[in-house]
């Protein structure tokens, strides 16, 4: 849309406008508590691999990544062996993380990130970011594969793997997810919940922000302009010059 040439109306033109999209939006709010009620309601799988991550203090069953918690989100970050950083599609992601969890593990819900890569190779990365949520390797296990984030060079060189509980032929060694798990008061683990690519749309506070601007997401392809946080170079007047910090 040509942003020069927009349609400029009285307000009472406007304010019909606006309502008629009210409906709209409030059409797509009850939808979204209807899938959430639907995703609620979908039967779980037991978890039987006994999947232990590296951390910084060693060896972590996936027991003790739910820190007394019955619920445990998982976020799949892309960083494999040998990379030098992580994904910044992942890393943009990750930013919203800290502030959010300080109310939901409030709420019964811990929070982890893993990635294929040994612990030792994200230490730094994890603190060059500032991030404070728990990070775990699953280096030397499975864990990747089964929750279909990661692909072996076999894979790949068959020209389609399963991603997103669809086959694909554009995919590399990494791929984001999210998985959810339960853990009863016996101790059973069960996996209740996958969102891979646009499905983890909903972890992003920034694109609902951007979302609701005239220029919206503004992108030739999906988060092309999305950096690493200490990347972006410093737009506009200097911090703190329009005296409201």
């Amino acid at each position: 849309m040509n942003l020069e040439k927009h349609p400029v109306v009285p307000r009472e033109e406007w304010l019909a406008a606006r309502k008629e999209l009210l409906a709209w939006e409030k059409a797509f709010v009850k939808t979204m508590d209807e899938i959430s009620q639907k995703r609620r309601e979908l039967p779980w799988v037991r978890v039987e691999a006994d999947y232990v991550f590296e951390g910084p203090g060693g060896k972590v069953p996936l027991a003790e990544l739910f820190r007394g918690r019955s619920q445990l989100a998982v976020y799949h970050f892309m960083y494999g062996p040998g990379w030098k950083e992580g994904c910044s599609g992942c890393s943009f992601l990750s930013d919203h993380i800290d502030g959010a969890r300080r109310h939901f593990e409030h709420h019964d819900v811990a929070f982890a990130a893993v990635s294929r890569a040994p612990w030792a190779e994200f230490r730094d990365f994890r603190k060059r970011m500032g991030w404070t949520f728990p990070w775990v390797s699953s280096y030397g296990t499975n864990f990747n594969y089964d929750f279909g984030v990661s692909f072996t060079p076999e894979q790949l060189a068959s020209g389609s793997v399963v991603y997103n509980y669809a086959e694909t032929s554009d995919a590399i060694e990494e791929l984001p997810g999210l998985s959810v798990f339960f853990r009863n008061a016996s101790g059973e683990i069960f996996h209740t919940y996958s969102a891979y690519a646009r499905g983890l749309d909903l972890l992003l506070g920034a694109h609902m922000i951007l979302d609701l601007t005239p220029k919206g997401r503004d992108e030739k392809s999906t988060m092309d302009w999305v950096r690493h946080h200490d990347r972006y170079e410093i737009a506009g007047t200097p911090d703190g010059e329009c005296g409201c910090s």
